[in-house]
């Protein structure tokens, strides 16, 4: 089992942390649980590196979008135990895993485009609307609501949430279970359930 731990502050996107996630996805093992420490799964994109690097933007998009991709087909089963808040662009990575597990009592889990006028790239629509129902993509996407636990599970943003201090021993037993499948197969069968999803996130490259 590889657990990637994407950090201890707000866990954004910077250049370095893409490629140290990256790396990790190379030398991932039969599964994958991603987590965060402290208050944060995830808040997303560094803005205040997309402000200062503005030439880089497209860029930095492709690769953020990359990211979404490989999760989204990675060849072995996925979880994220998301510990603590997951903003835009990072509750998008939770998505892209095959499942999610969320704290039950702390965190929101938020796609707050809506409210902070930046639209969702056609590459971001489609992770987000390959998951979810229409009902809760609209729920989501166009209104900038910030959904606890028990209101993710019942939009079914998540799978399932735990106490604090269980995330990760939940979202790990969901996934060791299905351990050993054949990595050809599932990443064939990732590829096709995603096809839509992943030819409009990689046409950013």
């Amino acid at each position: 089992m590889t657990v990637l731990h994407l950090g201890d502050d707000e866990n954004r996107f910077s250049p370095e942390w893409l490629q140290r996630v990256h790396s990790t996805l190379d030398e991932v093992g039969d599964v994958l649980v991603t987590t965060g420490g402290g208050k944060f799964y995830s808040n997303g994109l560094d803005l205040e590196w997309l402000t200062a690097n503005g030439d880089k933007a497209a860029e930095y998009v492709a690769d953020v979008q990359e990211l979404f991709a490989r999760v989204l087909t990675l060849p072995v089963p996925t979880v994220a135990a998301v510990t603590g808040h997951a903003f835009g662009a990072g509750a998008m990575l939770a998505m892209a895993h095959d499942f999610r597990v969320m704290r039950a009592d702390r965190g929101y889990f938020c796609f707050p485009e809506a409210d902070i006028n930046i639209p969702f790239t056609p590459g971001m629509a489609a992770l987000i609307q390959g998951k979810l129902t229409p009902a809760s993509a609209i729920a989501s996407m166009t209104t900038g609501r910030r959904f606890g636990g028990a209101e993710a599970l019942s939009f079914g943003l998540v799978d399932e949430i735990a106490e604090e201090g269980e995330v990760v021993k939940v979202a790990s037993s969901r996934v060791e279970a299905l351990a050993g499948k054949d990595r050809g197969t599932l990443g064939a069968i990732k590829a096709t359930m995603f096809a839509p999803a992943v030819a409009a996130l990689r046409a950013a490259a």
